[in-house]
This record gives C-alpha cells, sequence and structure tokens, in this order.
C-alpha cells in the first residue's frame, strides 16, 4: 500500500521537475508536500544542495531530502555546480489543537529555569548535528519504517497548538496515547546519540539517528532502556511511554527531523494497526 502511495505520488509531480538543456534532474520519488522525504539518485560524487544544506549523498549515488512545514510552494535542487531543479511542493493545512490542564510552569517558564533550557536545547542541537553515515540505516528508513507503539493517536504533525489558551510553537510530531509503562520500540535501525531521563519540556527523551541528517525523536518517556552509542536495529526496545516534562497525560510524541527540517513521521509508516 504504501509503495503504491509513493508511485502515484511521484507520478503526480513528476512534471514538476524542471529539465535542464544539457542535464537531467534526478527524478525524485516521495511525498511533495510539507513534512515528507523525497528521494533520488545521481552519478556518485555529484554535489548537491537543498534548503541551505549540503546534502550527503550514499557511496551509490542515492540520497535523501526533507520539506519542513513550512515548505514554500516551489524549492531549488542544485546539482553540481549549476543545474538547478524546480519542485513544486503541494500546500497543506493544519489543525488547531488546544491543550489544557498543562502545568503552567512549562507554559510560562520561571526565570531561574531559563538556563536550563537553554543548555538542554543546546545539547539536543549538538547530538542531532553529530553525521552519522551508515547507508544501511539510510536504505532500511526508505523501504518504511514501524510504529514505535500502537494506539490512540491524539496529536498530529503540524497543528498550532495552544497550551492553556497561549499560543505556542506548532506541533512537529505525532502523539500516541498508551498507559504508562507501554513499551517503545525502534521503528528503524540508528545509532542512540541522546538519551536524557529529565528534559524540561520534554521530559525522558532519546534520539535515534537514521543517518545522513534524518533522526527520530520519542518524548515524554517514563523509562530509557538505552543508552548514547547503542546501535539499534527495527522493533528493538527503546524505553516506555510516560507523562514526563510537558504533557497531560501519557503518550509518546514521536517527532523525525531532515536536520533542521521539521518531518511528518506518518508519512512514513502503514496506517495504525
Amino acid at each position: 500500500m504504501r509503495l503504491a502511495t509513493l508511485i502515484f505520488v511521484f507520478t503526480a509531480f513528476a512534471s514538476d521537475v524542471a529539465r535542464s538543456s544539457d542535464a537531467i534532474c534526478p527524478e525524485l520519488e516521495g511525498e511533495f508536500r510539507p513534512g515528507g522525504l523525497l528521494w533520488g539518485e545521481i552519478t556518485p560524487g555529484t554535489s548537491v544542495r537543498f534548503a541551505d544544506i549540503d546534502v550527503p549523498v550514499l557511496p551509490d549515488g542515492s540520497f535523501v531530502i526533507g520539506l519542513g512545514r513550512n515548505a514554500p510552494n516551489e524549492m531549488d535542487l542544485t546539482v553540481g555546480e549549476n543545474l538547478v531543479c524546480s519542485l513544486n511542493i503541494a500546500a497543506r493545512e493544519y489543525r488547531i489543537s488546544r491543550v489544557e490542564g498543562v502545568p503552567q510552569r512549562t507554559v510560562t517558564p520561571p526565570a531561574e529555569q531559563l538556563e536550563r533550557i537553554r543548555r538542554e536545547r543546546e545539547k539536543v542541537r549538538a547530538a542531532k548535528a553529530k553525521r552519522i553515515e551508515t547507508p544501511g540505516f539510510l536504505r532500511a528508513v526508505r523501504k518504511g519504517l514501524s510504529w514505535p507503539a500502537t494506539g490512540r493517536i491524539s496529536g498530529v504533525y503540524g497543528s498550532q497548538r495552544f497550551y492553556n489558551g497561549n499560543p505556542g510553537n506548532p506541533h512537529y510530531g505525532v502523539d500516541i496515547a498508551r498507559p504508562t509503562g507501554t513499551p517503545i520500540y525502534s521503528p528503524g535501525p540508528g545509532l542512540v546519540t541522546l538519551a536524557e531521563p529529565d528534559l524540561f519540556y520534554s521530559g525522558g527523551t532519546v534520539i535515534l539517528d537514521h543517518g545522513y541528517g534524518l533522526s527520530s525523536s520519542f518524548l515524554h518517556m517514563s523509562r530509557i532502556d538505552v543508552a548514547v552509542g547503542d546501535v539499534l536495529e527495527v522493533g528493538d526496545l527503546i524505553g516506555a511511554i510516560g507523562a514526563t516534562g510537558r504533557a497531560t497525560g501519557p503518550h509518546l510524541d514521536w517527532r523525525m527531523s531532515w536536520f533542521n527540517q521539521r518531518i511528518d513521521p506518518q508519512l512514513l509508516v502503514p496506517p495504525m494497526p
């Protein structure tokens, strides 16, 4: 089912990939909308640049790029020194999400917590900035990921959040509501680059790097069963669902990023069972 979706999306937008008179832009496959990943192949050794990012290319010439929540309708992919390929990105609408009952200290943090928040954000940035280039990780992701937990989806990617009536940042993940202690499993292979039991906003947090700029984050965990440096395969135990950090009840907030672009995990998994 997912393969059919990918082929349909690519076919629908194939005409939107511009052609150069002296070269051909790579064919891209994936979701041409905010939150999507696009996969392509070029001659090995050729440079690729997208969204001001030097895109890492696998030894076989394959690569992946990510479209953030606010991706514009037109974006350029530069191949080599001067081949510019124009991509048309479909528009996407987002829900309004109102979350009540959040501890007020996590909505308007007291001054004494601001330095802690700054340090934790730097720690997360450093974990995501690590360059992991293991081709097998990324090739496995391209085949599709598994749900890290199953249950009721209580929050979706991109929704504009209001906490206790106060506007906050958009929600960049998918929320899965299950009781505290429910196991969380690795949705795909990767290297653990962050394992923190008590971050101010996200509580128990793990970052799993899938390589080449792509990573998964697991938030609000009650228990962490991995450590930095662990290599995980799909289905390995990561920890357990909780309600730590800024949360009103037990759930897993699963997020994905391609470098600084926030990706929608639901576009990479089958429908929730």
